[in-house]
């Protein structure tokens, strides 16, 4: 029986019911992972003997007749910027290879308590910077359904994971759209929380305004049932909201009738890919026809996201960066003082797009430059959240492509970094205005690559977003589809 292509919740369902057992499901994903990881390249790190083990102990709690929390049994994934206690955490970059976090990121501590069991640390673009996956420090990840694309980034090893059946479920992060596009490329669900809503403590920082942990998994009753354990306030976070956390299961219904749904024109600019914009707008289209109302609004400052996003960004990652000296912890080349030893540690340890954003980062934050650069960003950044707030007085979602093509061969943009950063245009203004959004499947072009559609929410309303993914979901059946894996079975 083939396990590794069923969501959580029906494996949860076979395991209470005793159809399945625990340990049979973790050996059937390692023995997937075994087979298709060496063309997908998801992976950085593997813990498959931990994941034993843990399948072991819900084994022996289902035969003592326990109950079992939803992530019991059911084998997942991280995204290698979440700190684990013990377990090699890099970021994908060389700077920190052999950085073993002397504790656990939050998230990653609510993972153990639900009896969650992690096969491992999936790839990712250096420190997050990306949107490829091509600039991890260690290899490329190549996406499930066609292995000569790329898989999206920055969380593309997540979402590449999740596609190729190597893993149920997957954590990753999100900063500009680094959960959202690879889900899309890489047909899965990516749900990208409210800024705050999910910890970010543990979670190594690349821009702290607007980085945000959240799910990725097969479908969107996994992404609600996943949401349920990360989310919460955390006093380890001061960014972390204090709000009450629902249960997001509960908004799992089919009914969309009522819904007012908000079509930006901005959001369907020249240079999107025609056969996305179809896809999408046929989405839409099955939305009214469920009786949904369709408004058409504006979001004018669209146009100056990605600006003022690789402005702030940037910015706050040079800031961050700044602790990787060779001294305090991860790698060091000896140089012939202090001042030597930094650079030479600096320039030979960070990848080609990390140095980048720093140089970008320092040269916006320098005198003579902050005011017309980073303070002019925060301006634009401010109305750009304006801009949102006013929609929402008349929509309660607004629906958008996740990204304006499916996904590209790999080495096909990364040469051309303002080519691969136009790429962020559809999911940037999210980040900046801390909104809640997800990413489903709504169709393929005729290379049968997945094009995705993006729900956006107003701020800590998760459950909106939820119920309308879900009622669209169900009237398809692209969440039954998996990655032909071209190549990689044979």
């Amino acid at each position: 029986m083939k396990l590794y292509d069923k969501p959580a919740h029906i494996l949860h369902d076979m395991l209470r019911e005793k159809k399945i057992n625990a340990v049979e499901l973790t050996k059937d994903i390692i023995a997937r992972m075994e087979k298709v990881e060496p063309k997908v390249a998801a992976y950085l790190m593997v813990t498959s003997e931990i994941a034993l083990q843990q399948a072991q102990a819900v084994d022996k709690k289902i035969a003592g007749g326990e109950e079992i929390t939803f992530l019991e049994g059911i084998p997942g994934a991280l995204k290698d910027n979440i700190c684990t206690q013990g377990i090699t955490t890099t970021c994908a970059s060389k700077i920190l290879e052999h950085f073993e976090p002397p504790y656990n990121a939050t998230v990653v501590e609510k993972l153990r308590a639900a009896g969650a069991p992690v096969l491992g640390k999936t790839n990712l673009d250096e420190f997050a910077m990306g949107g490829s996956t091509e600039n991890s420090a260690y290899h490329p990840t190549h996406n499930p359904w066609n292995l000569d694309c790329v898989p999206g980034g920055s969380s593309g090893g997540s979402a590449a994971a999740v596609a190729a059946g190597e893993a149920i479920w997957a954590l990753g992060s999100d900063t500009g759209g680094s959960i959202r596009q690879p889900a899309s490329f890489c047909g899965v669900v990516g749900l990208k929380p409210t800024y705050g809503r999910v910890s970010r403590y543990g979670l190594v920082a690349y821009a702290s305004s607007l980085d945000q942990i959240g799910p990725v998994t097969r479908d969107v009753t996994d992404s609600a049932h996943l949401l349920n354990v990360v989310a919460g306030h955390d006093p380890l976070d001061s960014t972390s909201s204090p709000a009450a956390v629902p249960d997001y299961t509960k908004a799992l219904r089919e009914d969309v009738r009522g819904l007012n749904i908000g079509i930006p024109r901005e959001y369907f600019a020249a240079g999107m890919d025609p056969e996305v914009e179809k896809a999408v707008r046929e989405a839409i289209q099955s939305f009214q026809a469920m009786g949904a109302t369709l408004v058409d609004i504006s979001l004018p400052h669209t146009e100056y996201a990605i600006s003022a996003y690789y402005l702030i960004a940037p910015a706050e990652a040079a800031t961050n960066l700044e602790r990787y000296d060779g001294i305090s912890y991860g790698a060091r080349v000896d140089g012939a003082d202090v001042a030597e030893l930094m650079t030479n540690t600096r320039s030979q340890k960070f990848g080609r797009e990390v140095k980048r954003r720093i140089m970008i980062g320092n040269y916006a934050l320098s005198a003579g430059y902050y005011d017309a650069y980073y303070l002019k960003a925060l301006k634009v950044r401010t109305l750009i959240q304006e801009d949102y707030t006013t929609a929402f007085q008349k929509v309660d979602v607004i629906m958008t492509p996740t990204a304006p093509t499916p996904a590209y061969p790999i080495g096909a943009m990364i040469h051309d970094p303002l080519k691969m950063y136009l790429q962020d245009i559809c999911t940037v203004p999210l980040n900046l205005a801390g909104l809640p959004g997800i990413s489903l499947p709504c169709g393929y072009n005729r290379e049968h690559l997945p094009i995705g559609l993006q729900i956006i929410g107003k701020p800590l309303d998760e459950e909106t977003i939820l119920r309308a993914a879900y009622t669209y979901e169900q009237s398809q059946n692209f969440h039954n589809e998996t990655a032909g894996l071209e190549g990689a079975e044979g």
